[in-house]
Protein backbone atom coordinates (compact mmCIF):
# COMPACT_ATOMS: atom_id res chain seq x y z
CA UNK A 1 0.00 0.00 0.00
CA UNK A 2 2.94 2.34 0.65
CA UNK A 3 4.87 1.47 -2.51
CA UNK A 4 3.42 -0.47 -5.45
CA UNK A 5 -0.38 -0.58 -5.05
CA UNK A 6 -2.03 1.63 -7.65
CA UNK A 7 -5.42 0.03 -8.47
CA UNK A 8 -8.47 -1.12 -6.56
CA UNK A 9 -7.84 -4.85 -7.01
CA UNK A 10 -4.32 -4.81 -5.58
CA UNK A 11 -5.55 -2.50 -2.82
CA UNK A 12 -8.35 -4.94 -1.95
CA UNK A 13 -5.87 -7.85 -1.92
CA UNK A 14 -3.51 -5.92 0.36
CA UNK A 15 -6.33 -5.05 2.76
CA UNK A 16 -7.47 -8.69 2.87
CA UNK A 17 -3.94 -9.93 3.59
CA UNK A 18 -3.47 -7.28 6.27
CA UNK A 19 -6.77 -8.12 7.93
CA UNK A 20 -5.93 -11.84 7.80
CA UNK A 21 -2.60 -11.20 9.52
CA UNK A 22 -4.27 -9.08 12.20
CA UNK A 23 -6.87 -11.81 12.75
CA UNK A 24 -4.17 -14.45 13.28
CA UNK A 25 -2.23 -12.34 15.76
CA UNK A 26 -5.42 -11.28 17.52
CA UNK A 27 -6.42 -14.91 18.15
CA UNK A 28 -2.93 -15.67 19.51
CA UNK A 29 -3.02 -12.67 21.86
CA UNK A 30 -6.52 -13.61 23.04
CA UNK A 31 -5.34 -17.15 23.79
CA UNK A 32 -2.50 -15.76 25.93
CA UNK A 33 -4.97 -13.64 27.90
CA UNK A 34 -7.37 -16.57 28.32
CA UNK A 35 -4.56 -18.84 29.56
CA UNK A 36 -3.65 -16.31 32.21
CA UNK A 37 -7.29 -15.73 33.15
CA UNK A 38 -8.10 -19.43 33.69
CA UNK A 39 -8.79 -20.20 37.32
CA UNK A 40 -8.53 -16.54 38.32
CA UNK A 41 -11.24 -14.48 39.97
CA UNK A 42 -13.53 -12.27 37.92
CA UNK A 43 -11.65 -9.26 39.30
CA UNK A 44 -8.25 -10.51 38.09
CA UNK A 45 -9.65 -11.55 34.73
CA UNK A 46 -11.23 -8.12 34.42
CA UNK A 47 -7.87 -6.46 35.09
CA UNK A 48 -6.27 -8.46 32.28
CA UNK A 49 -8.97 -7.49 29.80
CA UNK A 50 -8.82 -3.87 30.98
CA UNK A 51 -5.08 -3.81 30.32
CA UNK A 52 -5.55 -5.16 26.78
CA UNK A 53 -8.46 -2.94 25.80
CA UNK A 54 -7.00 0.08 27.55
CA UNK A 55 -3.86 -0.33 25.45
CA UNK A 56 -6.02 -0.65 22.34
CA UNK A 57 -7.98 2.51 23.22
CA UNK A 58 -4.75 4.43 23.84
CA UNK A 59 -3.47 3.35 20.43
CA UNK A 60 -6.75 4.50 18.86
CA UNK A 61 -6.33 7.92 20.51
CA UNK A 62 -2.82 8.31 19.10
CA UNK A 63 -4.01 7.14 15.70
CA UNK A 64 -7.02 9.47 15.60
CA UNK A 65 -4.90 12.44 16.67
CA UNK A 66 -2.00 11.99 14.27
CA UNK A 67 -3.44 10.19 11.23
CA UNK A 68 -5.28 13.17 9.75
CA UNK A 69 -2.37 15.59 10.14
CA UNK A 70 0.13 13.04 8.80
CA UNK A 71 -1.99 12.45 5.69
CA UNK A 72 -2.27 16.21 5.09
CA UNK A 73 1.47 16.78 5.62
CA UNK A 74 3.16 13.69 4.14
CA UNK A 75 0.52 11.97 2.03
CA UNK A 76 -1.34 8.68 2.10
CA UNK A 77 1.54 6.36 1.17
CA UNK A 78 3.66 7.66 4.04
CA UNK A 79 0.89 6.81 6.50
CA UNK A 80 0.59 3.31 5.02
CA UNK A 81 4.33 2.90 5.51
CA UNK A 82 4.06 3.93 9.16
CA UNK A 83 1.19 1.53 9.78
CA UNK A 84 3.25 -1.26 8.19
CA UNK A 85 6.22 -0.50 10.44
CA UNK A 86 4.31 -0.68 13.73
CA UNK A 87 3.39 -4.42 13.42
CA UNK A 88 7.08 -5.14 12.78
CA UNK A 89 7.80 -3.60 16.18
CA UNK A 90 5.21 -5.96 17.67
CA UNK A 91 6.99 -8.91 16.03
CA UNK A 92 10.22 -7.83 17.71
CA UNK A 93 8.52 -7.68 21.11
CA UNK A 94 7.03 -11.16 20.55
CA UNK A 95 10.42 -12.79 21.20
CA UNK A 96 10.16 -11.59 24.80
CA UNK A 97 7.05 -13.72 25.45
CA UNK A 98 7.83 -16.45 27.98
CA UNK A 99 6.53 -19.77 26.69
CA UNK A 100 6.82 -23.26 28.13
CA UNK A 101 7.03 -26.47 26.14
CA UNK A 102 3.89 -28.63 26.31
CA UNK A 103 4.00 -31.71 28.47
CA UNK A 104 3.39 -35.06 26.79
CA UNK A 105 -0.31 -35.16 27.73
CA UNK A 106 -1.01 -31.64 26.47
CA UNK A 107 1.00 -32.35 23.33
CA UNK A 108 -1.15 -35.37 22.57
CA UNK A 109 -4.26 -33.21 22.91
CA UNK A 110 -3.07 -30.24 20.88
CA UNK A 111 -0.86 -31.99 18.32
CA UNK A 112 -2.25 -35.39 17.38
CA UNK A 113 0.05 -37.44 15.20
CA UNK A 114 -2.60 -38.40 12.66
CA UNK A 115 -2.19 -35.31 10.50
CA UNK A 116 -3.74 -31.92 9.86
CA UNK A 117 -7.20 -33.17 8.84
CA UNK A 118 -7.59 -35.37 11.91
CA UNK A 119 -6.24 -32.57 14.08
CA UNK A 120 -8.85 -30.19 12.68
CA UNK A 121 -11.61 -32.73 13.25
CA UNK A 122 -10.49 -33.22 16.84
CA UNK A 123 -10.43 -29.46 17.42
CA UNK A 124 -13.97 -29.17 16.06
CA UNK A 125 -15.14 -32.00 18.32
CA UNK A 126 -13.50 -30.34 21.32
CA UNK A 127 -15.18 -27.02 20.52
CA UNK A 128 -18.58 -28.67 20.08
CA UNK A 129 -18.16 -30.61 23.32
CA UNK A 130 -17.33 -27.37 25.11
CA UNK A 131 -20.01 -25.19 23.51
CA UNK A 132 -22.88 -27.62 24.12
CA UNK A 133 -22.26 -27.59 27.88
CA UNK A 134 -25.03 -25.54 29.55
CA UNK A 135 -22.59 -23.38 31.50
CA UNK A 136 -21.05 -22.26 28.17
CA UNK A 137 -24.00 -22.48 25.77
CA UNK A 138 -26.46 -20.45 27.86
CA UNK A 139 -24.18 -17.43 28.48
CA UNK A 140 -23.17 -17.52 24.81
CA UNK A 141 -26.83 -17.47 23.81
CA UNK A 142 -27.39 -14.41 26.03
CA UNK A 143 -24.40 -12.60 24.52
CA UNK A 144 -25.73 -13.26 21.00
CA UNK A 145 -29.24 -12.02 21.85
CA UNK A 146 -27.85 -9.04 23.75
CA UNK A 147 -25.87 -7.98 20.67
CA UNK A 148 -28.64 -8.80 18.20
CA UNK A 149 -31.02 -5.96 19.15
CA UNK A 150 -31.63 -3.52 16.25
CA UNK A 151 -29.36 -0.51 15.73
CA UNK A 152 -29.89 2.88 14.12
CA UNK A 153 -26.22 3.81 13.60
CA UNK A 154 -26.33 3.86 9.80
CA UNK A 155 -29.39 6.12 9.68
CA UNK A 156 -27.80 8.48 12.23
CA UNK A 157 -24.62 8.66 10.14
CA UNK A 158 -26.58 9.82 7.10
CA UNK A 159 -28.49 12.29 9.26
CA UNK A 160 -25.39 14.00 10.69
CA UNK A 161 -23.63 14.10 7.31
CA UNK A 162 -26.48 14.84 4.88
CA UNK A 163 -28.93 16.75 7.08
CA UNK A 164 -26.79 18.53 9.66
CA UNK A 165 -23.71 18.73 7.43
CA UNK A 166 -20.92 17.52 9.69
CA UNK A 167 -17.61 17.63 7.81
CA UNK A 168 -15.07 14.76 7.69
CA UNK A 169 -12.74 16.89 9.83
CA UNK A 170 -15.36 17.22 12.55
CA UNK A 171 -16.23 13.52 12.34
CA UNK A 172 -12.51 12.86 12.88
CA UNK A 173 -12.69 14.89 16.06
CA UNK A 174 -15.69 12.85 17.17
CA UNK A 175 -13.65 9.69 16.53
CA UNK A 176 -10.90 11.08 18.75
CA UNK A 177 -13.44 11.80 21.49
CA UNK A 178 -14.90 8.30 21.26
CA UNK A 179 -11.40 6.80 21.52
CA UNK A 180 -10.79 8.79 24.70
CA UNK A 181 -14.22 7.70 25.92
CA UNK A 182 -13.34 4.04 25.28
CA UNK A 183 -10.23 4.41 27.43
CA UNK A 184 -12.33 6.10 30.10
CA UNK A 185 -14.89 3.30 29.96
CA UNK A 186 -12.14 0.69 30.43
CA UNK A 187 -10.81 2.68 33.40
CA UNK A 188 -14.25 2.90 35.00
CA UNK A 189 -14.76 -0.84 34.61
CA UNK A 190 -11.33 -1.68 35.99
CA UNK A 191 -11.71 0.68 38.95
CA UNK A 192 -15.31 0.14 40.00
CA UNK A 193 -17.03 -2.70 38.14
CA UNK A 194 -14.65 -5.63 37.70
CA UNK A 195 -15.72 -7.19 41.04
CA UNK A 196 -19.45 -6.57 40.48
CA UNK A 197 -21.60 -9.61 39.52
CA UNK A 198 -22.11 -9.92 35.78
CA UNK A 199 -25.89 -9.96 35.99
CA UNK A 200 -25.93 -6.66 37.85
CA UNK A 201 -23.55 -5.01 35.38
CA UNK A 202 -25.60 -6.09 32.36
CA UNK A 203 -28.87 -5.04 34.03
CA UNK A 204 -27.73 -1.54 35.02
CA UNK A 205 -25.74 -0.73 31.86
CA UNK A 206 -28.52 -1.96 29.56
CA UNK A 207 -31.12 0.26 31.24
CA UNK A 208 -28.80 3.27 31.31
CA UNK A 209 -27.84 2.68 27.69
CA UNK A 210 -31.47 2.58 26.64
CA UNK A 211 -32.32 5.77 28.51
CA UNK A 212 -29.26 7.73 27.39
CA UNK A 213 -29.64 6.49 23.82
CA UNK A 214 -32.93 8.38 23.69
CA UNK A 215 -30.97 11.64 23.79
CA UNK A 216 -30.34 11.24 20.08
CA UNK A 217 -34.00 12.15 19.60
CA UNK A 218 -33.11 15.66 20.82
CA UNK A 219 -30.54 15.99 18.03
CA UNK A 220 -32.93 14.65 15.38
CA UNK A 221 -35.79 16.94 16.40
CA UNK A 222 -33.57 19.99 16.99
CA UNK A 223 -34.57 20.37 20.63
CA UNK A 224 -30.92 20.63 21.61
CA UNK A 225 -30.68 23.98 19.80
CA UNK A 226 -33.72 25.24 21.67
CA UNK A 227 -31.86 24.33 24.86
CA UNK A 228 -28.90 26.42 23.71
CA UNK A 229 -26.65 23.46 22.78
CA UNK A 230 -25.17 23.43 19.28
CA UNK A 231 -25.35 20.31 17.15
CA UNK A 232 -21.57 19.90 17.28
CA UNK A 233 -21.23 20.06 21.07
CA UNK A 234 -24.31 17.91 21.60
CA UNK A 235 -22.98 15.25 19.21
CA UNK A 236 -19.58 15.22 20.94
CA UNK A 237 -21.12 14.98 24.42
CA UNK A 238 -23.59 12.33 23.34
CA UNK A 239 -20.86 10.22 21.72
CA UNK A 240 -18.67 10.59 24.80
CA UNK A 241 -21.31 9.40 27.25
CA UNK A 242 -22.64 6.55 25.11
CA UNK A 243 -19.15 5.26 24.28
CA UNK A 244 -18.08 5.25 27.94
CA UNK A 245 -21.20 3.30 28.85
CA UNK A 246 -20.89 0.97 25.86
CA UNK A 247 -17.26 0.10 26.60
CA UNK A 248 -18.00 -0.44 30.30
CA UNK A 249 -20.86 -2.78 29.40
CA UNK A 250 -18.83 -4.69 26.77
CA UNK A 251 -15.92 -5.48 29.09
CA UNK A 252 -17.96 -8.10 31.04
CA UNK A 253 -18.60 -9.92 27.74
CA UNK A 254 -14.85 -10.30 27.24
CA UNK A 255 -14.29 -11.38 30.84
CA UNK A 256 -17.11 -13.92 30.66
CA UNK A 257 -15.88 -15.35 27.34
CA UNK A 258 -12.33 -15.66 28.68
CA UNK A 259 -13.47 -17.49 31.81
CA UNK A 260 -15.65 -19.92 29.86
CA UNK A 261 -12.80 -21.34 27.75
CA UNK A 262 -11.62 -24.82 28.84
CA UNK A 263 -8.09 -26.19 28.65
CA UNK A 264 -6.70 -27.06 25.23
CA UNK A 265 -8.95 -24.96 22.96
CA UNK A 266 -8.54 -21.51 24.53
CA UNK A 267 -7.73 -19.52 21.41
CA UNK A 268 -10.19 -21.31 19.13
CA UNK A 269 -13.09 -21.26 21.56
CA UNK A 270 -12.54 -17.62 22.54
CA UNK A 271 -12.43 -16.68 18.85
CA UNK A 272 -15.62 -18.71 18.35
CA UNK A 273 -17.38 -16.92 21.21
CA UNK A 274 -16.29 -13.52 19.88
CA UNK A 275 -17.45 -14.54 16.40
CA UNK A 276 -20.86 -15.40 17.84
CA UNK A 277 -20.92 -12.01 19.56
CA UNK A 278 -19.99 -10.29 16.29
CA UNK A 279 -22.65 -12.32 14.49
CA UNK A 280 -25.15 -10.91 16.97
CA UNK A 281 -24.01 -7.38 16.09
CA UNK A 282 -24.40 -8.16 12.39
CA UNK A 283 -27.88 -9.54 13.02
CA UNK A 284 -28.75 -6.39 14.97
CA UNK A 285 -27.52 -4.28 12.08
CA UNK A 286 -29.65 -6.26 9.62
CA UNK A 287 -32.75 -5.93 11.81
CA UNK A 288 -32.04 -2.22 12.15
CA UNK A 289 -31.70 -1.92 8.38
CA UNK A 290 -35.04 -3.66 7.97
CA UNK A 291 -36.70 -1.26 10.41
CA UNK A 292 -35.07 1.67 8.65
CA UNK A 293 -36.54 0.58 5.33
CA UNK A 294 -39.93 -0.22 6.86
CA UNK A 295 -40.19 3.25 8.42
CA UNK A 296 -39.15 4.91 5.17
CA UNK A 297 -35.96 6.45 6.52
CA UNK A 298 -33.49 7.13 3.69
CA UNK A 299 -30.36 9.22 3.19
CA UNK A 300 -32.64 12.18 2.37
CA UNK A 301 -35.85 11.45 4.33
CA UNK A 302 -35.58 11.50 8.13
CA UNK A 303 -39.22 12.02 9.08
CA UNK A 304 -39.43 8.77 11.09
CA UNK A 305 -35.83 8.73 12.35
CA UNK A 306 -36.88 9.72 15.87
CA UNK A 307 -39.34 6.80 15.95
CA UNK A 308 -36.59 4.46 14.72
CA UNK A 309 -34.29 5.60 17.53
CA UNK A 310 -37.00 5.05 20.14
CA UNK A 311 -37.78 1.53 18.86
CA UNK A 312 -34.10 0.53 18.75
CA UNK A 313 -33.41 1.78 22.27
CA UNK A 314 -36.52 0.15 23.74
CA UNK A 315 -35.69 -3.14 22.02
CA UNK A 316 -32.30 -3.17 23.80
CA UNK A 317 -34.26 -3.98 26.97
CA UNK A 318 -35.65 -7.22 25.51
CA UNK A 319 -32.72 -9.47 26.61
CA UNK A 320 -33.09 -8.44 30.28
CA UNK A 321 -35.53 -11.29 31.19
CA UNK A 322 -32.81 -13.70 30.01
CA UNK A 323 -30.22 -12.54 32.56
CA UNK A 324 -30.75 -15.85 34.31
CA UNK A 325 -28.71 -17.48 31.53
CA UNK A 326 -25.59 -15.83 32.94
CA UNK A 327 -23.59 -17.51 35.73
CA UNK A 328 -24.56 -16.50 39.25
CA UNK A 329 -22.55 -16.49 42.45
CA UNK A 330 -19.68 -14.61 44.02
CA UNK A 331 -17.78 -12.53 41.43
CA UNK A 332 -14.45 -13.39 43.05
CA UNK A 333 -15.04 -17.13 43.13
CA UNK A 334 -12.90 -19.13 40.73
CA UNK A 335 -14.36 -20.88 37.74
CA UNK A 336 -13.33 -24.40 38.65
CA UNK A 337 -16.79 -25.77 37.88
CA UNK A 338 -16.61 -24.30 34.35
Amino acid sequence: MATVVDDKYSAALSIILGSLAVAFSDVVVDSMVVERARGESQSTSGSLQSLCWGSSAFGAIVSAYFSGSLVDTYGVRFVFGVTAFLPLMTSAVAVLVNEQRLCSEERSISLPSSGLIESSKQQIRQIWTAVKQPNIFLPTLFIFLWQATPQSDSAMFYFVTNKIGFTPEFLGRVTLVTSVASLLGVGIYNSFLKAVPLRKIFFVTTILGSVLGMTQVLLVTGLNRKLGISDEWFSIGDSLILTVLGQASFMPVLVLAARLCPLGVEATLFATLMSISNAGSVAGGLVGAGLTQFLGVTKDNFDNLALLIVICNLSSLLPLPLLGLLPDGSPDADNGQT
